[in-house]
C-alpha cells in the first residue's frame, strides 16, 4: 500500500460563502468512505488542500476536485510519497482563516491576510505545509 500527500490551492467559484458547508460537508462524507484524511484551509476567495492516503484514492479524489464546478483553477503544489499520515485525525479538517488570525499568526499573514496567493505558494510547497500542520496540530 503506497501512501501519498497531495497539496493543492483552487478558487472558490464566485462571491458566494455559503457553499463552504456543503463543500465541506462533500468532503468529510467521500473522504471518509474512501480513506482520505487532509485539511481544507479557506481565506478570501482561495482554498489550500492537503490530501493523505492511498494513492489511488488520492489521486480519484484530487481528479473529483479539479472537476468541481464550484471551485476552479486547481494548482498542485505537491505530490510526494510518504511513510505516514500527518492529518490522520481529520477526514477533512477546516479553517476558515481572518484577519485575526494575521493578526495572531504574523509568520503566515503574508499568505493568507488577503487571501492565499497561489504565485506566492506555488514556489513555496514548504511554507503551505508548514501553514497545514500548524492548523492541524492546533485542532481547530
Amino acid at each position: 500500500m503506497k501512501l501519498i500527500q497531495l497539496i493543492y490551492m483552487s478558487h472558490l467559484v464566485g462571491p458566494d460563502e455559503t457553499s463552504l458547508g456543503p463543500i465541506l460537508s462533500s468532503c468529510v462524507r467521500r473522504n471518509t468512505a474512501s480513506g482520505v484524511t487532509g485539511m481544507l484551509l479557506y481565506a478570501n476567495g482561495r482554498f489550500l488542500q492537503v490530501l493523505e492516503g492511498e494513492e489511488d484514492a488520492v489521486e480519484k479524489t484530487y481528479a473529483r476536485i479539479c472537476h468541481d464546478k464550484r471551485h476552479h483553477d486547481a494548482l498542485l503544489l505537491s505530490r510526494e510519497e510518504i511513510s505516514q499520515r500527518q492529518f490522520n485525525n481529520w477526514s477533512m479538517g477546516f479553517r476558515h482563516m481572518s484577519e485575526e488570525d494575521a493578526r495572531h499568526l504574523p509568520r503566515f499573514t503574508p499568505w493568507f491576510r488577503f487571501g492565499l496567493e497561489s504565485n506566492d505558494l506555488a514556489g513555496s510547497s514548504t511554507v503551505a505545509r508548514e501553514m497545514l500542520a500548524f492548523f492541524n496540530e492546533e485542532k481547530v
